[in-house]
């Protein structure tokens, strides 16, 4: 079955970096494009970054254009967001997310709290 599994979150401080991963399993990884959301404590859960299968299409929220950076590797099913200059505000539950046939699979979720 299809499954994400997001690691690398963590406490770190202001302007601080921090690389999430997220390992998927069960379906055809380079076919479909992968995101990263995250959800804050008492806010909706908003799209962070997106890249195409064939990494060929990236798009990101404003907020994190410069900041954040979507990566991936098709040989090793891994996709990576890297987080730079982080501010109190990225606080949230990052998850990873794909959508195959109109069916959405998200992770588990993996915490980040930038805090001095």
């Amino acid at each position: 079955q299809v499954q994400l599994m997001e690691s690398g979150g963590g406490l770190v401080q202001p302007g601080g970096s921090l690389r999430l991963s997220c390992a998927a399993s069960g379906f055809t990884f380079g076919t479909y494009a992968v995101s990263w959301y995250r959800q804050a404590p008492g806010k909706e859960r908003e799209l962070v970054a997106t890249m195409s299968g064939d990494s060929g299409s990236i798009r990101y929220a404003d907020s994190m254009k410069g900041r954040f950076t979507i990566a991936r590797d098709n040989a090793k099913n891994m996709v990576y967001l890297q987080m730079n200059t982080l501010k109190p505000e990225d606080t949230a539950v990052y998850y990873c997310k794909t959508v195959i046939s109109v069916t959405a699979f998200w992770g588990q979720g993996t915490q980040v709290t930038v805090s001095s």
